[in-house]
């Protein structure tokens, strides 16, 4: 992975004994110039920036050191905490087109690399806490996107992957979803939780229906959650 330096003025300290426990990744659905310009804007009303961007051809970007804050996560919700910027480190991918093309093999391989060097360097980070966008901010985002390869990542010890073929568990899916660390339904609708999960582990069809495959993956992630927790798990 080639790593390029060019620094973002938006920026601000951490909180005092604020420990990086969080890894949000996004995509920029702009090309790398303009995501770079915008990420490095100061005169901006509303400031934005990110601690990379990640070209198509692989190539990082470091915009703000790990140890600042960088402005990127927005209203945001994981595990019980609000405005996670202060917490986590964000990566945005150049990806032009939304959920209409995989990424390139090259752009994952680097991903898979950066967030590898980003995960030793930060080890509160949990592989639950490896999250798209759109899970700390659903309804609101749908980045990385239905054609993110979060299961290729996940093989490759980045986040998490469900248990395949686990038994529904039934009961209320929003409460389970909170289990795994996604928001209450207060000021979001409720299908747009269930489909931030689709978005994320089912991506072949995202309707925020909880039907038994839904609720197989949901079983099936939080048994994950509990393996890791215990340690029998693996990254």
């Amino acid at each position: 992975m080639k790593l390029l330096d060019l620094p973002s003025p938006n920026h601000a300290p951490r909180p005092a004994g604020t420990a990086v426990d969080v890894l949000v990744l996004h995509y920029t659905e702009l090309p790398l110039q303009e995501s770079l310009d915008i990420l490095r804007d100061d005169a901006r009303e509303l400031r934005v920036s990110s601690h990379y961007v990640l070209a198509e051809d692989g190539t990082a970007y470091r915009l703000v050191p790990e140890d600042r804050t960088a402005w990127h996560a927005g209203r945001s919700w994981w595990r019980g905490r609000e405005a996670l910027n202060a917490t986590s480190i964000g990566v945005e991918i150049v990806n032009l087109h939304g959920d209409r093309h995989d990424y390139p093999a090259v752009q994952v391989a680097a991903l898979i690399d950066l967030c590898r060097a980003i995960l030793a360097r930060h080890p509160a980070i949990e592989p639950r806490n490896v999250v798209g966008h759109s899970d700390i901010a659903p309804q609101r985002k749908i980045d990385p996107g239905v054609r993110f390869p979060w299961k290729t990542l996940a093989d490759a010890g980045i986040g998490l992957w469900p248990h395949p073929d686990a038994p529904p568990i039934g009961g209320d899916v929003q409460e389970a979803l909170q289990r795994i660390g996604y928001a209450p339904p207060r000021d979001v609708a409720p299908a747009e939780i269930v489909k931030a999960f689709q978005r994320h582990y089912r991506p072949r069809r995202v309707d925020g229906i909880a039907d038994d495959e839904t609720w197989s993956l949901v079983a099936g992630l939080l048994d994950r959650i509990e393996l890791d927790r215990i340690g029998m798990g693996t990254r």
